[in-house]
């Protein structure tokens, strides 16, 4: 993958007949192949070049995305949405196909991520902004506005296994949003946390939605993806069947579905 970040001319990603396949590893047997082979539809099971049974994700698929765009991704469970984000993000590489991102991409898939629950709420943040790079000049006040943002107050002084399943979300969602990304990746729009902490959170979120170069989310909500996007993929068997407005795609994805 050729990351580039490199925004003075804004971000950009590129897609050129990408594909991207899970190996079945328990398949060795020839009668076991040949089952599965039979009984799969519209090709998204078949054979590597080394003879090994696979599930192809993502098919040639070809894109190109230029800043301000804010594309939505809709289809069907299994149809690539969530394939084609963390492609994205680099957490899977393909077997065919070219990649090309230029600026730093920010996955907001799994917020609470990378957390150590050993660790105090303070220690975590400092780790990961120092991973994200914001130099020791930065550091104190970005952690400042981190901490206020997780209304924890001195429960950021404790280990966070000791936090509920709420203060973790506060504490994850605080710090992912942090720094505005140049490609900003969401499964889903984030409901983060109680009736007191969610209005604070979702002007949070649509701010760095709002300041981010490109936008990719996917969505079973049209209502989500109506407000949010200028630009909808409708995937349908790890390819793109749809490439346009909302309204347009949006329509004829429900007159497929019904």
């Amino acid at each position: 993958m050729d990351i580039k970040p490199d925004t003075d001319v804004g971000a950009h990603v590129s897609f050129e007949n990408v594909n991207v396949e899970f190996p079945i590893y328990s398949s060795h047997g020839r009668s076991l192949k040949r089952s599965m082979l039979q009984f799969t539809t519209a090709g998204r099971v078949g054979l590597s070049s080394d003879d090994r049974l696979v599930v192809r994700a993502l098919k040639s698929l070809s894109f190109e995305a230029k800043h301000g765009d804010r594309i939505g991704l809709i289809g069907r469970n299994g149809s690539g949405k969530s394939t084609l984000l963390r492609a994205l993000a680099g957490v899977y590489e393909p077997v065919s196909g070219l990649v090309r991102i230029r600026g730093r991409v920010q996955s907001l898939i799994d917020i609470n991520l990378g957390l150590d629950i050993e660790a105090s709420g303070y220690e975590n943040i400092r780790v990961r902004c120092l991973l994200r790079g914001v130099g020791k000049k930065q550091l104190e006040r970005r952690m400042e506005d981190i901490a206020e943002v997780t209304e924890l107050g001195e429960f950021l002084h404790m280990p966070v296994r000791t936090y509920s399943s709420g203060m973790v979300l506060r504490l994850g969602f605080a710090i992912s949003t942090s720094m505005v990304p140049d490609i900003l990746l969401m499964d889903e729009w984030i409901g983060v946390g109680d009736s007191t902490f969610v209005e604070k959170a979702q002007k949070r979120l649509r701010e760095m939605v709002g300041a981010s170069g490109i936008l990719f989310i996917a969505s079973h909500n049209a209502e989500i993806i109506e407000k949010t996007c200028n630009r909808v993929l409708w995937l349908d068997q790890g390819d793109i069947r749809m490439d346009g407005c909302p309204n347009e795609v949006l329509k004829a994805y429900g007159d497929c579905a019904s």
